[in-house]
């Protein structure tokens, strides 16, 4: 600490990569003017003004200074953290999903509350699994110069005798953490899962395991999806684990059309009542608030929608922002997501070792699939998932846990300074195969 302050008055206190910084103090700026206005509701109801931005402030400032601390340290201790941060996150999600501990929230125990901190152990579950990814893939890993096809080139791909070992460490582990988040949260689990296959595809594992393996994952998931249309509700709530299946259900069906109303309830009602009940009402909110926007926007804290629609500081701040900002406002913070993305991918084409590189690609990748997710929602591209706009959206735990990786990336980017910056990753053979499952005389 005495370190930051001394480099805070040299003025060198921001190292690593200068695009990253610059993208992250624009995200925060665009956080506190939107989470400042779309916390009307917030306001009315506790009757303090300036609370949800002091509030939102204080997680930002918290998570600078996590930046700061963590961008300092050496990229390869990062090695370390899987090992006691992924046996954490499963026994906590082991007591909230599967024992129920924690509290209660929408019918789900997604928080863990420690001397009146309270956080999802989901969140700290995504970062072991990414970094314990990383570990598996740069140890079963090798490089060499070979001279295949009378050229000479690096080949990057599993150690002799390794081809099955990262796939099997990395699919169990991910099976486990994801199957534990899927109980309480499908939308987390999805994407969790998503970001490993990347990762593992950008790993060389051999892509006819990865194929098999999806194609079970993907089988059983719409096994247990046939089972929330077949099983009564009443019954599928009973059941330990499947009571999410309900929601999962009720939400596809509302995406498709397929949801058929209580004629009795809704005997009367008019189209636009119909539109605005309990279980649609943050979409349509959402899409009224799109609509607002006229292209140019409102104007920052002009917004008319924030006062009726509920969780417009977090799942559906990005409405918001369209009705504010207008296209113009939405494209730009679209485009910081996508920047942040370009400059991760950069950082890790600099990378001289393996574990840095895929490293800084699982968090960038996990990041921005979150940002789009989220802004798909809000223009009704897909169904409610409840995923936060990253250091824009109001949250305690994911605003923590992202300026985690932020500061990771600018570690990796600290690292890659130090050396060439002309090194790239080494080139791969076709189909994920290494020098050592090369003929005789490909290698002549």
């Amino acid at each position: 600490m005495g370190k930051i302050v001394s480099d805070f008055f040299k003025g060198n206190l921001f190292k690593g990569d200068k695009g990253v910084w610059m993208i992250y103090f624009f995200l925060c700026m665009v956080s506190l003017v939107e989470v400042y206005s779309a916390s009307s509701r917030l306001t009315f109801a506790d009757g303090h003004h300036w609370a949800p931005m002091a509030s939102q402030a204080g997680f930002l400032l918290v998570g600078l200074v996590i930046i700061l601390l963590v961008h300092r340290i050496p990229c390869k201790w990062f090695m370390l953290f899987p090992f006691v941060l992924l046996p954490l996150a499963v026994i906590l999600l082991l007591y909230t999903a599967v024992l129920g501990g924690g509290s209660e929230v929408n019918d789900t125990h997604r928080w863990v509350s420690i001397m009146g901190f309270s956080f999802q152990p989901s969140e700290v579950a995504k970062a072991a699994l990414l970094m314990a990814t990383a570990v598996v893939l740069a140890k079963t890993q090798s490089e060499k110069e070979e001279y295949v096809k009378g050229k000479k080139r690096k080949v990057v791909g599993a150690i002799k005798g390794k081809r099955y070992l990262a796939f099997a460490i990395v699919g169990g582990a991910a099976c486990v953490v994801c199957g534990l988040i899927f109980l309480d949260n499908v939308s987390t689990a999805m994407m969790l899962f998503l970001v490993v296959v990347i990762m593992m595809f950008l790993g060389h594992v051999p892509t006819d395991l990865m194929a098999k393996g999806i194609l079970t994952i993907v089988g059983i998931g719409a096994f247990f999806v046939t089972l929330s249309f077949v099983i009564p509700e009443d019954t599928l709530q009973e059941i330990p684990g499947c009571k999410r299946l309900v929601t999962v259900k009720h939400r596809i069906l509302r995406k498709t059309g397929g949801e058929k109303e209580d004629a009795l309830a809704n005997a009367g009602k008019t189209e636009a009542q119909l539109l605005l009940n309990d279980k649609n009402s943050q979409t349509t909110y959402a899409f009224i608030a799109v609509a607002n926007s006229n292209v140019i926007g409102l104007g920052p804290g002009n917004s008319v929608e924030r006062d009726f629609l509920q969780h417009a500081e977090s799942d559906f701040i990005y409405a918001i922002i369209v009705e504010e900002l207008g296209v113009g406002g939405a494209l730009f913070v679209a485009f910081l997501y996508l920047a942040l993305l370009i400059r991760v991918g950069r950082i890790a084409q600099r990378c001289k070792t393996f574990f840095p590189a895929y490293l800084v690609l699982g968090f960038g990748i996990m990041m921005v699939l979150q940002a789009f997710v989220n802004m798909a929602v809000a223009v009704g591209l897909v169904p409610v998932t409840g995923q936060t706009l990253p250091l824009i959206s109001k949250g305690g735990t994911s605003i923590l846990i992202t300026s985690f990786y932020i500061g990771v990336i600018l570690s990796v980017s600290r690292y890659t300074e130090k050396k060439d910056n002309k090194a790239q990753l080494p080139e791969t053979v076709e189909n994920g195969e290494t020098y050592e499952y090369l003929t005789e005389g490909a290698m002549s």
